[in-house]
This record gives structure tokens, C-alpha cells and sequence, in this order.
């Protein structure tokens, strides 16, 4: 919400008051309330006729400190809220002549004394930001609505990332961002996962507790501040800090929530029937028997919403002209080893026979007259299920606990942005809020049935929308691209932005939803999109086979298939890392390199875990720019060298492209890439990159569950590699770009990458 008018002036309309002062305060356990008065108040007279804004400051957690500011305070509050996690944290309050200070371990709240309001955040006693005279605000617009709104300050230089999967630029300075859940599409303003956090590369995050409309101008109204404002009486944010924006990331997963683990199986490749083709069952063993047939590993098919009759969505129940026996067929499909998934969203058609069910009941959200809120868009008579009715939950969990039982292994939880807010919810909950806020309640509703019925760490949804906390239900996807390079490439920076946003897990359709995609494109993006965390491959009218689009797609989808199954010791150990640490298995460059000023702006490349860089080409003819921080990089693929520090510009065919491993990393390569769920300890072979002088390196390993099962530590001294493995009784060493002098008792090996070394006992020691 903009309501300046240039430096000095508001705009017509709007009336503003700014907190002048702290007259006085007030501590309660660990909290320090100040008391700042519209206007500058020397006298006891003074504190007639006159507004006041209440400031709180507390500790939800370490190292995080809350500021919330209101005006009237007994307004009514109807949920609904933002889950979050608090303990005891241990505070310091001090006075001093010029200031009050709040100290939560590492982080202080400097709040001026005198004249004038002012709020300095220190972290480590380095200032990061502040709240400056004028900036805090309580603001009635034209419409004689009440908003109150925060400024913060930018630095020179600084840029601010996150506040969801946002399809605009990467760097969010010079924006008006709107936390208001849309469904339209991956080509403009709007988001399906709005977020209302962001991340500076100060190093320090801001969250902004409200599921309601959450108005950001970010550098776009003040050009040094970063404002914010919600509408009524008051407004909270905490301010988040750590020594890099990747602890940053997990103390605000520690406050909202971490990601939970999806099963080591949903990480294979996904194949839809698409949207609006034609399938029967007879299409989905020719695409399954096709896969098979061509050696590309399949690991789940999903039905897309014609599973269900036209005009009915949803009805739960298939399509008895193309599904005459779903249960055997469903049978059949999972003896070739498929896991199922199915389409669903929150809204009912009229003539689905679940309407006259849901009316009758109460299950609808409703009209302030009693009505049913209904209209025509997606589905004829449209209505949407209320879930804040426990018993209209227990009608829809129901429904789809008996295709759970027939066999369904994962829903896609399509929908739930498009939320009306002229309504009556059971529960008396706001509307405004629940706007944001009803995504959340309909992804934890299936991924807890799911779990409850699969068993914990078998749970996965493919969700579209979400709001603060939906991390902790993944799976989410991008949503509906469009079928060129320029949609591929605002896909990629909407993933980055979602992993600063607090989500660890994200895909995309491979090819493009809507129709059209080459050849060439569906190469290059299945490229990109098996060098994703989660991978499938959708369209809408048109299927996405690969041998549609040519042998030499058959071959590359088959290359990079077997390469992403190859790799799940490593996308395991980085999925353990994503559920306890918060950080996204998809990291932009700034995440993981934030002292190199190079990586700021990145947005056409990331790392996928810790130590493989990833840059997806996004032109017909395969050339690519892309960044290489310090350091030697080996390209996994050729094994060609890079020095750090510098741009490339290359051109690479369709089975290659910028795939490097860091230096002084390892990489561990499992014994099987047919299927995503096997033995990651055995067999395995163990890549190490560029080991330097000096340097020891370690790395987990994993099973299919996330329990750690094994380890190998190699450290380099005088010109010595010295190897020590748990539980690993046989695996292959290869030494990317480093020269075996001799070995004891070694046997060598051919590796076309390095040189390749079978190890057989837990500890030797190789002269380099």
C-alpha cells in the first residue's frame, strides 16, 4: 500500500499519524512494552485529545525478537493465525541515558530515548536494519480504513529475496508485492504461494505474522526502506537473525515449521496423463509400457482431473466410460512397480452428486444470507468446502480414505488460491485471513490422511498453493507455465525465490503446462527438471511422453532419469539436511555463496544440495552463461576443469550441460538407477573432487528412511590420501582430477572420469 505522496506529502485521502516519542514503558516476563503518542508530549496536558501506538517487544525463540505495534487494542480477533513455535527465551533489559535496549543472546533492540522514535536492530553489534522517525505509521485510507505499516531500512547495496514462489524478478528490490494467494498462472505479478518473508543479503530475515493481505514496497515507495502494512489495528513482524542466510532459514522453519521428509520414492520420475487429453486405460499402459520398453524408470503415473467425468469435479469417483474397473486396473498398474497418484482440488461442481451431500449438510462455505456461495468459473455452480467444519473434514477425508484403500498413494492438491471473502466460515473464522490461510488447512488435511494411512515419511502431496507453515506438507509445484524458454526460465527463478521463502522442496511441469512445446525445449527441460528435487513430466493438451518428441528425447530422458536414481545417496543425505536444517535441496547462488557479491543477482543457475551446481540452458542453440564461485569445479558429466571465479559462456548438446561438482566435496554415486528406493550404502561408488592440501572432507550416508547407516571420512596430507569408512565393506573410489603415484593393497579399475580405486578394508591410505 503506497501512501506517501513523494518525500514530504500523503497522499489525498489518507491521514497518517506516526508514533513521535517513547514517553514511557513497561516490562511483563520477557517482554518491554513501550508507549509512543502521536505527537510530542512534554506535559501531562499533552496526553489529552491524542492517539498512542503500543509497541511489544519479545522472544518467540533464540536469536528472533517480535515487534508488535497496535493502535486500539480491543478490537475482536477471529482466527485464523500462523502455527508457531515459542520457548522461555532468557532476555536482558537495560536503560541507559540514551536508549532502552532489548538483548535476545546475539540480536539487540536499540529503542531511542528523546525526541524522536527510532528502532535500531543490532546483530553481533553490527546495525542491520532499523525503524527510523516517520517510519512506523498508522494510516486511514480514502475508504476510512485503519492499516498499520513499518519501514525498515535498506543498505547500500543490500537486496531482498524470498516472500514466495514468485514469478518476477529474482532481487525483489523496486517491487510492490501484494501476500494475496491468485491463481494466475507462472507469467505475471501474482503467486500461488505468497509468503510474507524475505531474506536480506544483509543476513537477517523479516516475517510478517499475518495470514491476511500483507502489502510489501520494497524499495519501491521509500527507495532506501523496505515497507510493509496490513490493514486494521494492529501489525507483528520478527525480526530473524544468524551468521548466514542459511541459518537465517532455520530459525524461521524453527518458528514456523521445518519441511517434513517425502518418501525416498517420490524423488523418481513422475509421468501425468496430462490435463485435458484423452486417456482410458488402455493410454496409460501404452505410456507405462512405453517407458518400460524403453528402459526410462518410472516411478509414479498420476491421473490429472478427467479421472473424473467432466462437470463433476469433484466426485471421487473414476469415470466409469474410461475406468470401467478402476481397482483392478490400479492392481495391475502397481505389479509393474507404479506408485499412484491422483488429482483432486477443495471445490465441488453442482452436478456432482457430492453437491446435494455437501448442501444439505452445511459442508459449503456459505453467504452472509445462508446461501451457498457458489459461481461458474472452473466448474459449473461451484462451491468450496469448508474446512474449518470438522465434520464436513470427516465427509471429505472420507471420500478420499476409500481411494486410499483402492490403492492411491499421493493426491495433487490442485487449487485452494482462489478463495472468495465475501463469506460466512463455521468456525466465525475472518474471511480476509482465511483467504491465505484456507491452502494450509486443505494441504494438512490430505498429507495428515495420507500419513495416517501410509504411515509416517510415506506422505506426499503435489500442492500448487500455500501459505506460512506449508512446508511442512510438500510436495509444491510451479504451476501452469507456458511451453517456452522465457516460462522456463521465470519457473526457475519462482523455485529459487520459494527455497528463500522457507520450502524445501519444489518441481515443475517438464515442457511447459500448456501446450506447444519442441522438441528442443523438452530436452532442455527435462534437463532442468531431473535436476530438480521432485520431477515430472505434464502438460495440458498434450501428452509428455518422450518418444513423441523424438528418439533422441527417449535417450536423453533415459540419461538424466538414470543419473538423478544414481545420485539418491546424495539427494538422500541432502533431503536429511533440507528436514533438519530448513534449507531448500534447491538453493539459489546467494544461499550458498553469500560472500561472493557475484552470486547476488543469480537467477539462471543453483545448486542442487551442497555441492552440485546446476545452470539449465535456456536457448535453441545450446549455449549457456553461467558463474563459477572460487575454487577448481569439475563438470560431473566430462570431467572438464573450471576456475572459480569467473563467467563461462559454452554450448553443450543435449546430453550434457553445466552439472559441477564443488571442490573438496564428495559425491556418492548408489549401485542401482532403475528406481529410486534401494540399499544407498552398498556397492556404492565414491566421487571426491579436487581434494586440496590440508583438507579433510566427510559425508553421510543414508537409507531410504533418512536414518543414517554409514560414513566415509578422507582427509589429504603430505601428499597422502587417508581413507576411514563405516559400515561401507566394499565400495569404488574415484579420484576426479587427481593422479594415483601407487596404492597398498588397491585394486585399479577403469573409470572414464578419474582414476578408480575398488577399497575392500575400512582403512587405507593412498599415496597422490
Amino acid at each position: 500500500m503506497k501512501y506517501s505522496n513523494g518525500g514530504w506529502l500523503v497522499k489525498d485521502g489518507f491521514e497518517v499519524s506516526y508514533p513521535a516519542h517513547v514517553y514511557t514503558t513497561r516490562t511483563k516476563e520477557n517482554t518491554l512494552i513501550l508507549y509512543a503518542p502521536f505527537r510530542h508530549t512534554t506535559h501531562k496536558g499533552m496526553s489529552l485529545d491524542g492517539g498512542m501506538m503500543t509497541i511489544e517487544i519479545n522472544s518467540p525463540l533464540e536469536n528472533i525478537v517480535g515487534i508488535k505495534t497496535y493502535h486500539h487494542k480491543g478490537f475482536r480477533r477471529p482466527g485464523p493465525d500462523f502455527e508457531l513455535s515459542t520457548e522461555h527465551v532468557k532476555v536482558e533489559m537495560n536503560e541507559t541515558d540514551d536508549a532502552y535496549e532489548y538483548i535476545n543472546h546475539d540480536l539487540k533492540v536499540e529503542v531511542a530515548k528523546g525526541d524522536q522514535f527510532n528502532l535500531r536492530f543490532y546483530y553481533k553489534d553490527q546495525l542491520i536494519t532499523e525503524s527510523k522517525p516517520r517510519g512506523q505509521a498508522y494510516v486511514t485510507d480514502a475508504d476510512n480504513q485503519p492499516h498499520v505499516s513499518e519501514q525498515l531500512t535498506l543498505g547500500v547495496g543490500e537486496y531482498i529475496y524470498g516472500l514466495g514462489e514468485r514469478f518476477t524478478p529474482f532481487v525483489k528490490n523496486g517491487q510492490t508485492v501484494d501476500i494475496w494467494n491468485e491463481d494466475g498462472g507462472t507469467g505475471t505479478e501474482q503467486a500461488y504461494k505468497n509468503i510474507p518473508f524475505y531474506l536480506s543479503s544483509k543476513g537477517y530475515g523479516v516475517f510478517v505474522n499475518s495470514p491476511d493481505k500483507v502489502s510489501f514496497e520494497i524499495a519501491s515507495e521509500k527507495v532506501s526502506r523496505v515497507q510493509f502494512s496490513v490493514s486494521g489495528e494492529e501489525l507483528e513482524y520478527f525480526i530473524i537473525t544468524g551468521d548466514s542466510l542459511k541459518e537465517v532459514l532455520g530459525r524461521y522453519t524453527d518458528l514456523t515449521g521445518k519441511p517434513s521428509m517425502p518418501p525416498a520414492w517420490s524423488f523418481g520420475l513422475w509421468l501425468s496423463t496430462s490435463f485435458l487429453t484423452d486417456y482410458d486405460e488402455a493410454t496409460v499402459n501404452q505410456f507405462v509400457d512405453g517407458m518400460i520398453e524403453r528402459d526410462i524408470p518410472l516411478e509414479v503415473f498420476h491421473f490429472d482431473c478427467l479421472w473424473m467425468e467432466e462437470f463433476e469435479w469433484v466426485n471421487f469417483k473414476w469415470d466409469e466410460r474410461m475406468f470401467p474397473e478402476p481397482e483392478q486396473m490400479l492392481k495391475r498398474l502397481k505389479d509393474k512397480g507404479l506408485k499412484i497418484s491422483l488429482w483432486i482440488n477443495p471445490y465441488v461442481g453442482q452436478k456432482s452428486p457430492m453437491f446435494d451431500e455437501g448442501m444439505e449438510n452445511g459442508y459449503f462455505i456459505k453467504r452472509a444470507n445462508g446461501d451457498v456461495w457458489q459461481w461458474d468459473k472452473w466448474q459449473a455452480g461451484l462451491a468450496v468446502i469448508d474446512f474449518t467444519n470438522p465434520e464436513a473434514v470427516t465427509w471429505y477425508t472420507d471420500k478420499l480414505r476409500g481411494l486410499l484403500d483402492m490403492g492411491i498413494d499421493s493426491f495433487k492438491t490442485d487449487f485452494g488460491e482462489r478463495i472468495p471473502v465475501d463469506v460466512v466460515y463455521h468456525d466465525g473464522s475472518d474471511p480476509h485471513r482465511m483467504h491465505n490461510y484456507y491452502t494450509q488447512l486443505y494441504n494438512q488435511i490430505v498429507f495428515e490422511l495420507i500419513e495416517e494411512e501410509k504411515g509416517k515419511n510415506e506422505a506426499v502431496l503435489f500442492a500448487r498453493s500455500a501459505t506460512v507453515g506449508g512446508q511442512k506438507f510438500p510436495v509444491h509445484w510451479g504451476g501452469d507455465c507456458t511451453s517456452d524458454y522465457p516460462s522456463m526460465a521465470e519457473s526457475l527463478r519462482a523455485g529459487l525465490s520459494f527455497g528463500m521463502s522457507g520450502f524445501g522442496y519444489w518441481s515443475h511441469d517438464i515442457g511447459g503446462f500448456e501446450s506447444g512445446c519442441t522438441p528442443d525445449l523438452y530436452k532442455r527441460w527435462t534437463q532442468f527438471g531431473l535436476l530438480s528435487s521432485h520431477s515430472r513430466y505434464h502438460g495440458s493438451w498434450e501428452y509428455k511422453v518422450p518418444w513423441l518428441y523424438g528418439d533422441e528425447a527417449v535417450d536423453v530422458t533415459r540419461a538424466f532419469t538414470k543419473l538423478k536414481l544414481s545420485l539418491m545417496p546424495y539427494l538422500m543425505k541432502e533431503s536429511v539436511a533440507t528436514i533438519n536444517q530448513g534449507i531448500p535441496m534447491m538453493r539459489s547462488m546467494v544461499l550458498e555463496f553469500s560472500e561472493d557479491l557475484n552470486t547476488h543477482t543469480l537467477d539462471r543457475q543453483y545448486m542442487l544440495g551442497e555441492n552440485l551446481l546446476v545452470a539449465p540452458i535456456f536457448t535453441e542453440d545450446g549455449r549457456v552463461d553461467f558463474y563459477v564461485p572460487n575454487g577448481k569445479w569439475t563438470n560431473y558429466l566430462t570431467n572438464e576443469v573450471y576456475e572459480g571465479g569467473k563467467w563461462y559462456n559454452q554450448q553443450y548438446d543435449y546430453f550434457n550441460l553445466p552439472l559441477l561438482a564443488r571442490p573438496n566435496s564428495i559425491i556418492i554415486e548408489g549401485n542401482t538407477d532403475n528406481q529410486a528406493v534401494y540399499n544407498y550404502s552398498e556397492d556404492v561408488t565414491i566421487h571426491v573432487f579436487e581434494l586440496a592440501e590440508g583438507m579433510e572432507v566427510k559425508e553421510n550416508i543414508y537409507n531410504s528412511e533418512g536414518e543414517w547407516v554409514a560414513d566415509i571420512v578422507i582427509s589429504r596430507k603430505d601428499n597422502q590420501l587417508n581413507i576411514t569408512a563405516q559400515n561401507l565393506d566394499s565400495f569404488t573410489l574415484v579420484l576426479r582430477n587427481l593422479q594415483i603415484q601407487e596404492g597398498q593393497d588397491l585394486t585399479q579399475v577403469e573409470h572414464d572420469l578419474g582414476t578408480a580405486i575398488v577399497i575392500n578394508s575400512k582403512t587405507q591410505t593412498i599415496l597422490i
